[in-house]
């Protein structure tokens, strides 16, 4: 018997490199998602950061989760570069990763540089227009 629409958190179950970004989204994988997405090493999430507040709240419990899967943190927030607030900061530092925070076109380029050389990254990126 039919249930009605069922609405899903978006995921990806896997590692891709992104093939295009910006119009509010991202393509990847031959699929293409309207709004922010991580890219962690257990697949591509949809995110609910914006350019406005790209880190608050419980937004990177998912990151957390999943830190001892990844080395290197980038965080594309949006087109300009904008500091990790200081806890953050000092959180992911005392974790062990290294989160370099830059504007969403450098970092889904690092992203998938770092990717093809199987480095161990994962990326946060707020999407643009």
């Amino acid at each position: 018997m039919a249930k009605g629409i069922e609405i899903r958190q978006a995921h990806f179950p896997g590692r891709a490199p992104i093939e295009a970004y910006g119009n509010g989204g991202f393509r990847f994988a031959g699929m293409s998602h309207r709004g922010s997405i991580l890219c962690l090493p257990s697949g591509i999430y949809g995110w609910e950061a914006t350019i406005e507040d790209p880190f608050g709240g419980d937004r990177l419990l998912k990151v957390f989760e999943e830190m001892d899967d990844f080395r290197f943190l980038l965080f594309g927030t949006g087109p300009d570069i904008r500091r990790l607030p200081p806890a953050l900061a000092d959180r992911l530092r005392k974790a062990g990763l290294s989160a370099d925070p830059m504007s969403t076109g450098a970092a889904v380029r690092t992203f998938n540089v770092m990717l093809a050389e199987s480095r161990p990254v994962a990326a946060a990126l707020v999407a643009i227009d």
